[in-house]
Formats: structure tokens, sequence, C-alpha cells
């Protein structure tokens, strides 16, 4: 029997007719490993529901997405990345970890993935498992932004503060004009090392892109204690207390920063106002019976100084307040 011959391009033709009309099991799941044009309208319905902050249904239709694809080298990272964020959104924080880990079994080098975990890790407080990830973001990428930031904040959050600016100093290299929450962090390096001039120099460059957080404001105070600058310190601390007037620690720092600067009688009345919304306060008491105490109300200070001194059993306030109690008799 003669076979008949074909050019190569009418060889070629008839093969894609062949996978057309057979419906090829290597056709389905998309011709070279591509996802076939339907697998893509569904990843991009569920991003749409993502971005609408539909997250139920971005985790449902991910879900569908993902784990129809029998072959797992097929698991597209960036299907897994949007789940992994959907639960985030939805603060089921395990199963959003879950799916981060799972998806590097399979994408050990994806960078948006490695950069996701190690942010969640971070946001958890397993702050060694996120070191680990950003330090293999920047094996690959040096000069990635997000793993050198998130480098720096977690060399922060353990009290290694030079290390952590030398992060910073390499963020702020590439990226010039970042967003003023990394300034203020940089800042909280060299006040939490007493280097009150450069922390005040980086929160006021912080302050000048974005003046309505109250935490740069009490960075600034702080920094304005440190070096004197005694009126700075406490504009700046009612400025704080104004931008967020709920917040008790805020005011506490407030009563501290008026207390440190001589203003007893100021810091006695606020100190009264917040015990009395806040009378589980050891701190507050205690700086309510210091004040007093400079005002020669002795008397009333040891009463409130064994407020403070019964609220908490093991704290470091009720410490100070036992011992001044014995020193007060």
């Amino acid at each position: 029997m003669r076979y008949p011959t074909y050019s190569k391009n009418k060889y070629l033709c008839l093969m894609m007719c062949a996978l057309l009309l057979g419906g090829c099991s290597s056709f389905r799941e998309g011709f070279l490993g591509f996802a076939p044009f339907g697998d893509k309208q569904e990843y991009a319905r569920a991003r749409d529901s993502y971005n609408a902050q539909k997250y139920e249904e971005a985790v449902q239709e991910l879900t569908q997405y993902i784990y129809k694809a029998g072959n797992v080298k097929r698991r597209e990272a960036r299907a897994y990345r949007l789940l992994g964020m959907s639960y985030e959104q939805l603060n089921q924080l395990d199963k959003a970890l879950e799916t981060y880990l799972e998806a590097l079994e399979f994408h050990p080098h994806n960078i948006p993935l490695l950069n996701s975990a190690a942010s969640l890790y971070q946001r958890t407080g397993l702050i060694d498992k996120s070191q680990v990830l950003y330090d293999r973001v920047l094996k690959q990428e040096p000069n990635n932004l997000h793993a050198l930031a998130g480098q720096a904040e977690n060399y922060r959050t353990f009290g290694f503060f030079s290390k952590a600016r030398k992060y910073y100093d390499d963020f702020f290299k590439l990226n010039p004009s970042a967003s003023p929450q990394y300034r203020a962090q940089y800042a909280s390096t060299f006040l939490n090392q007493g280097n009150f001039e450069q922390a005040f120099i980086h929160i006021t460059m912080a302050l000048t892109e974005d003046a309505q957080q109250p935490d740069y404001w009490l960075i600034s105070a702080k920094a304005s204690l440190g070096l004197d600058r005694f009126d700075d310190a406490l504009a700046a601390i009612n400025t704080a207390v104004d931008l967020a007037p709920d917040r008790t620690d805020l005011q506490l720092h407030r009563i501290a920063i008026l207390y440190q600067t001589k203003y007893y009688q100021e810091a006695a009345r606020a100190a009264y106002k917040l015990v009395q919304k806040n009378p589980d306060s050891s701190l507050g008491w205690l700086l309510l019976a210091l004040s007093e105490w400079e005002l020669n109300q002795r008397s009333a200070a040891r009463n409130h100084l064994r407020k403070a001194a019964e609220i908490e059993n093991t704290s470091f306030t009720r410490q100070v307040a036992t011992k001044l109690l014995q020193e007060w008799k």
C-alpha cells in the first residue's frame, strides 16, 4: 500500500486538526503546558472577586481552580498566592500559611510566594522563620525592596538596630521616595539606641509626608525629650493624643512627659482623669502618685501608690510602687 506524502506545512496542519477533533488529553490540559482559555477566565473571575473584596467567593473559586489540575506542577503560583491573600483578608491566618507553604513545595524559588509567606510569618510573630524566607529572596534578588524592608523590620523587632539600619540603608538607596512608614521605623532604630538627633531628623522626614499618624508624633516627642527640647516634646505628644484620643498608651506617654518636664499639676490632673476611666491602669495610678508627691500631696500620693501596687501581682509597675511605698513611709 502506498501512503500519501505531505508537505511539512500540510503535515503540521493535519496534526493540529487531529488534536482539535480528537480532543487529546495534552490539548485539554493546555497546548505546551499553557492554561486553556477557559482556565484563564476562571482565574480572572477569582481575581475580580478578590478585588471586589468578596474574599469568600475568591477562596471558593481559587480552590476549585487550583486543585482541578491533576498535575501539581501546573498549579499556578499566582493562584496559590491570591488564595493565601484571600485567607489573610478573612483573618484565617493558619489557612493562609498552609497555602503559601504548600505552594512553595511546587514553586520553591517563586519570589512573590516567598515574600508573602515571610510577611505572614512576621505578622504572626514567627520572626526567625520570616528571616529564613527573606534570606532566600535576597539570595536570588539582592535588591528586592519587599525583602529588604521586611528583613530590616525583623532585625528591628529582635533589637538588632544597627543591623536593621543596614537593610534600611540599602532599601532607601533603591527607593528614596519610600512610604513614610519605613522612615518612621528607621527613626525608631536610632531612638532605641539613644541617638535622638538622628531619630528626630528621620521622624521629621516621615511627618513631612504624613502628619496624621499618632505613632510618628510619639517618636518625635521621645526624640525631642531626649534632646531636652521640652516644648517640642509636649507639642508632639499633644498632637498624638489629639489624633487618637481613645488610645490609653498615648495618654500615659503624655502624662509621663508632663511629669518629666515638671508640669506636675497638669500631669496629676491628666492622670486622675485617666484612672477614673481606666481604674485597672497600674501605671496611671503610679504616675498620679508621683505627680502628687512632687506637689507635696503626700497622703494622696501614698494612697494612690497602694492602688498601683495592688492591681497587678507580677508587673514592673507593681515592683516600683512597692519599693516606693517602703521609701515613702
